[in-house]
């Protein structure tokens, strides 16, 4: 059985700034999904290693922020990125803590007003 997340969307309401808080954060580049449809900046990934792709989106009449559903990104060691969060202007709505057995994670907000995890081992 695979993971059962195949794929995941971020909805932002400015594109610029919500590419430049993940791409300062994570120090990775967005690119560009071609299609179409909805303006869609894709996240690193290949298809051949664990994980799950997706991409930022931004969609006329879909605002950001205030779903219910959380991201976590897999990180070396989540402080890090945390401590990243604020000058690229989000913020942190709890700083690292442990969760046992599964290593530890915090929860940040970008700059659209979504919650995203962060976790490491």
């Amino acid at each position: 059985m695979s993971n059962p997340i195949g794929w995941f969307e971020i909805y932002v309401d400015n594109m610029a700034r919500a590419r430049k808080f993940y791409e300062t954060v994570f120090q990775f580049v967005l690119q560009p999904l071609e299609g179409g449809g909805p303006d869609m900046m894709a996240f690193p990934s290949t298809m051949d290693t664990y994980g799950a792709g997706g991409a930022l989106v931004h969609m006329d009449g879909m605002k950001a922020g205030g779903n219910s559903t959380l991201v976590y990104f897999s990180c070396k060691d989540c402080a890090v990125e945390e401590a990243r969060v604020v000058a690229a202007g989000g913020k942190v709505h709890k700083s690292k803590w442990s969760i046992g057995q599964y290593g530890n994670i915090a929860l940040v907000m970008d700059t659209e007003g979504n919650m995203l995890g962060l976790h490491s081992m």
